[in-house]
């Protein structure tokens, strides 16, 4: 295991918040690497998918590398422009 794996498992065991706020922030960045590497296996540019959405290549970058406030519908519209379906499952 690693220094800094190490480090944030001693760390979420100290710090309840820390946890919550490290997890949150780990699965908003995991959803916007699973939309970059659904539009990549797509063949698409950001560019294409912005043009597909009527928006801006900057819009399609902040999707990928800010996801954590994204709204369903923009989900909805950005798995449409990249040809794919969009399920959604709740888990606990």
């Amino acid at each position: 295991m690693s220094d800094l794996k190490k480090y944030i498992k001693n760390r979420k065991q100290r710090d309840t918040e820390f946890s919550e706020e490290f997890d949150l922030g780990y699965d908003n960045f995991k959803l916007g690497v699973i939309l970059r590497q659904a539009r990549e296996q797509a063949g698409l540019t950001q560019e294409e998918v912005a043009k597909r959405m009527n928006t801006k290549k900057s819009a399609i970058s902040r999707i990928e590398n800010h996801a954590e406030d994204i709204k369903l519908s923009t989900l909805e519209r950005f798995a449409l422009a990249i040809g794919i379906n969009l399920k959604l499952r709740i888990a606990g």
